[in-house]
């Protein structure tokens, strides 16, 4: 008796020891077969929980939420060994990196003994591009999967994790339009309506922001969470999985020049490594792919340029298929795309990533931790040192929110000064630092990432490049700045905060605060929001030893008096919210310019903004719009469908915004009858160029000078076909600064010395106004870095950017190049703020 129920608790044992080890395939979790349909974002959630419960090699961490309350997730999949001890790994790893966290006592010594290479693979950053998140379905359930002896074999000196999906947003916009709208049984012809997703369609996230031009800049909340998590950890590899057009083939690494040239020579080898890697699985099927083309190494906000400014082996693959996929397409070759096809094929190079990086583990782990010692001894680059003057503390502020955010180390003031190149001026100067002056010395592990970040001018290999060629942080931010090639150590890790009142002064008549950061801006939305009366000086003005610019804030105690809470607390603790800083003011009589009761104070309304929307817009452009409002100023915007434009009561609102589009009805009879009645129109970007030409706006396309005929080459077109791509940048211009002379006695240019930096996305120009203000014009030699084609160059000149003009009552402003280009471009954000909130007062 003993012995059978012996024999029968071993049977029981056995049984619950083998239902222990089951995982289930997400097919059998999900109840369908991978491939036949889209998971919806919760269920995708649903199976990764799963797998951390009946797993003991995962374990899942959520690292955030998106805006519309979706969870973020990551998933670490180890050995055995490895599971238990991630903390101590992630330690060590930064310890490899010469990056000990702060207050960490117990933070290792780094030793690479049995230190895993770490491997990092990011999914569905494009919503649409929804093949991703459906792979990794598949690829961590084989990592998991306790039959597969091979990766087993893998993860013994390899730890993995798994981004299962970076903007659920927009991966749920893309399930949600495309479930519904497919046939029971899906139709391949690529004109069908569930191959044609809607505007604004799902590859941003829900404020309309491309997520994979956001890794440095870090706008968006999915960003600032996901990277807070990547840069504790700096993986060895990183991969960003992606989608391309229903033509092409797959792409994978190694990548297209231009290659930044602080590329190391391993990352660049390692490239070509699981490139090779790739192409065996990839062969052995008769999968068709490229390599080398298209897809460069330059741009510093990518998901694979990023991580490689960061020490990591950073690559992009490209399956062909993106929002016009669906689960069936039909090719131009008359070949079927299916959605199982595009799974095979990103599950293939995501295990295929993981084999060749465990092959390669100790060399990938000497690699970097070498690349991290160069970057504190000899960093790359002739300067050594980088100044930013202190004189506008908020500007200072933001930027210095940015450097934490990538972990750049920074302080302030130095022991001596330095000869260092002026980014305004171009040339070398002397240059005495000052105690509130930001100094970031580029001895320190992030020295690459902030080479990048500052270097004035971007060195371009090849002029064929993917995205914008120029983003030096001095110049989107406005702010003066140094390069030496002088060793600077800052003297001060933080400063001092401020107390927003700057004196103390009993019963004063008003407060004042200089108009020069988008702190400001905040604090006008804030003071509008409270209904507190706000006016602002049209010309400069001093008072007790302080000057301020035009456009400067005054909030008088005149018209504020039953404010809850009194007039001085309301203010006050608006300030200290918006962090900027308030001076009281004893008397209405200034020492220099107007006083408070003259007519050049000008009281500012509470603007009733519309921003326009729909498929007229530019989605991005719109995006840009909307999060600034929502996110950065927290002012009250109303958004119109482009097609419900002649449905609109135009006298319920104040100002309307055209983001870059293609408006079909622009310049009507209502909309010039409305501005003449005192609305304020604001077109940008390509809304300009189709208000250029349109009777009743003064706006004008500057025609090319013409050339007398003998001059002219016959020879000029005949040009070889394989050179197309070259011929084609000639008129291109992909992101390039070019300095602006400003205005900035007119309300647009307020805040703004007398000179602004453009990013300019393309070679449109304008004539001068002849009825308005030209605020901001480039001349000639205007150019300051980035690529821009031999006849882009030439056109580039003598123009209009910024202008006003006054239409009866009201006013057009035209910002022919976006200032709110990917919210990274921070000065233009006061530029915009001027049009909505100053020009026309």
């Amino acid at each position: 008796m003993k012995k059978y129920c012996f024999l029968l608790f071993l049977l029981i044992a056995g049984i619950f020891n083998v239902h222990a080890q089951k995982v289930q395939s997400p097919s059998e979790f999900l109840g369908y077969k991978l491939g036949e349909q889209f998971t919806p974002h919760h269920r995708v959630v649903d199976y990764y929980k799963y797998l951390a419960s009946v797993s003991k090699n995962l374990q899942l961490q959520e690292y955030g939420k998106t805006n519309e309350g979706r969870p973020l997730l990551l998933a670490f999949i180890a050995s055995d060994n490895n599971i238990s001890r991630l903390d101590e790994i992630r330690k060590n790893n930064l310890s490899l990196a010469g990056i000990n966290e702060q207050n960490s006592a117990t933070a290792p010594k780094a030793t690479q003994s049995d230190q895993p290479v770490v491997v990092w693979l990011s999914y569905n950053v494009h919503g649409n591009e929804s093949v991703s998140t459906e792979a990794s379905l598949q690829t961590v359930y084989e990592l998991l999967n306790p039959s597969n002896q091979q990766t087993k074999t893998w993860l013994k000196n390899t730890l993995v994790v798994i981004d299962p999906c970076l903007n659920p947003d927009g991966r749920e916009r893309y399930v949600n339009f495309y479930n519904p709208t497919r046939n029971a049984v899906p139709d391949a012809l690529p004109f069908s309506r569930e191959h044609m997703e809607p505007w604004p369609g799902g590859r941003s996230n829900h404020y309309y922001f491309d997520l994979n031009r956001d890794w440095a800049w870090q706008s968006q909340i999915e960003s600032q969470q996901r990277l807070a998590v990547f840069n504790k950890w700096l993986p060895q590899v990183h991969v960003d999985f992606h989608e391309q057009g229903i033509n092409e083939p797959y792409y994978f690494a190694p990548a297209a020049e231009p290659y930044h040239q602080d590329i190391s020579k391993w990352q660049r080898e390692f490239q070509t490594i699981i490139g090779k890697n790739n192409a065996r699985y990839f062969d052995e099927k008769g999968w068709m792919y490229f390599t080398k083309e298209r897809f460069d190494l330059l741009y510093p906000s990518y998901g694979d340029t990023y991580p490689i400014y960061n020490g990591s082996v950073g690559m992009t693959f490209e399956q062909g298929g993106s929002g016009r996929a669906g689960l069936a397409i039909i090719n131009a070759e008359g070949d079927t795309l299916t959605l199982k096809d595009r799974i095979d094929h990103h599950f293939t190079t995501g295990l295929s990533t993981v084999e060749a990086s465990s092959k390669n583990a100790e060399r990938a782990l000497n690699e970097f931790r070498n690349y991290f010692a160069i970057s504190k001894t000899n960093p790359p680059g002739e300067y050594k040192s980088y100044i930013i003057r202190g004189d506008n503390s908020e500007k200072l502020k933001s930027l210095a929110t940015l450097l934490r955010r990538n972990g750049i180390e920074f302080g302030y003031g130095s022991d001596k000064g330095a000869q260092g190149f002026n980014y305004f001026t171009g040339k070398t100067e002397s240059v005495k630092i000052s105690k509130t002056d930001m100094v970031i010395s580029a001895h320190q592990p992030k020295s690459v990432l902030l080479k990048v970040l500052f270097e004035p001018k971007t060195f371009v290999s090849d002029s064929a490049t993917y995205d914008i060629t120029a983003w030096s942080l001095p110049y989107a931010y406005g702010l003066q700045a140094f390069a030496s090639k002088e060793a600077l150590s800052p003297v001060l890790n933080t400063l001092k905060e401020q107390n927003s009142i700057t004196n103390t002064i009993s019963n004063p008549v008003a407060y004042v605060a200089n108009w020069n950061s988008v702190a400001d801006v905040k604090f006008l939305a804030e003071l509008l929001s409270k209904n507190i009366k706000v006016r602002y000086s049209e010309i400069p003005f001093e008072s007790g030893g302080n000057r301020f610019n035009a456009g400067s804030l005054i909030i008088a105690r005149n018209g504020n008096t039953t404010l809850d809470g009194g007039f001085e607390k309301a203010v006050t603790d608006l300030a200290n919210r918006s962090g900027i800083a308030l001076h009281p003011m004893p008397s209405a009589f200034v020492d220099k310019g107007a006083d408070l009761g003259s007519d050049k104070v000008r009281y500012i309304r509470k603007p009733k903004v519309v921003v326009v929307s729909g498929e007229a817009a530019s989605s991005l452009a719109f995006g840009e719009i909307w999060h600034f409002f929502e996110q950065q100023i927290n002012y009250p915007v109303s958004v119109v469908r482009s097609q419900d434009l002649g449905r609109i009561d135009w006298t319920s609102f104040d100002v309307l915004i055209l983001p870059n589009g293609n408006y079909p009805e622009i310049g009507n009879d209502k909309m010039l009858q409305w501005i003449r009645g005192g609305g304020k129109l604001i077109a940008m970007d390509g809304a300009v160029a189709q208000l250029a030409g349109i009777k009743g706006f003064d706006i004008k396309n500057k025609e090319e000078a013409k050339k007398d005929d003998k001059e002219i080459d016959p020879y000029k077109v005949l040009k070889t076909y394989e050179n197309r791509e070259r011929e084609s940048v000639q008129t291109n211009i992909p992101g390039a600064i070019y300095k602006v002379d400003l205005d900035n006695t007119h309300p647009l240019g307020f805040g703004f010395p007398d000179f602004y930096y453009t990013l300019k996305l393309d070679d449109k120009v304008y004539q001068y106004l002849s009825d308005g203000w030209n605020v901001g014009v480039i001349k000639k030699d205007n150019y300051v870095t980035g690529f821009v084609g031999v006849q882009a160059k030439k056109k580039l000149t003598d123009s209009l950017i910024f202008g006003v003009q006054e239409l009866g009552s009201g006013s057009v402003v035209y910002l022919a190049d976006d200032p709110l280009f990917r919210s990274f471009w921070e000065n233009g954000k006061l530029l915009f703020s001027n049009a909505v909130f100053m020009v026309g007062h």
